[in-house]
């Protein structure tokens, strides 16, 4: 199980990075179910990762605006195990999307201190 806290404004937990040569960081990210991709990273975290890159897509942002993003292959310690999945570039906090979440059961208690359960589905 994956466990988190809610902030003011948001769903936050602790995720595992794991980079191309095994090396490993963690960062806090934010759940973000409007957000139909796997992640979210900064740049400088991606290069110190060494994820390889592959290519850029154009995203419709929450605003409704476009952008053109840049996308790499990273890998993410999910439920015991590795996941691997499309990262998208982006300023701001690591958001973590659907596509991670998939098969992922998801609780929250919506208050500022409550607690976030992800778990795997049976």
């Amino acid at each position: 199980m994956i466990t988190g806290v809610m902030t003011a404004s948001a769903a936050c937990i602790v995720v595992e990075l794991r980079g191309d040569h095994g090396q490993i960081e963690t960062v806090e990210a934010i759940v973000d179910t409007g957000f139909t991709g796997f992640l979210t990273l900064a740049l400088p975290l991606i290069a110190r990762l060494g994820f390889p890159y592959e290519g850029n897509m154009e995203a419709t942002l929450g605003d409704g605006s476009e952008t053109l993003m840049d996308m790499f292959s990273g890998a993410v310690r999910w439920h015991g195990h590795l996941r691997e999945g499309t990262v998208l570039a982006a300023d701001g906090p690591p958001l973590i999307g659907m596509e991670l979440l998939r098969g992922s059961r998801v609780t929250l208690e919506v208050e500022e201190g409550g607690l976030v359960f992800l778990e795997p589905l049976p």
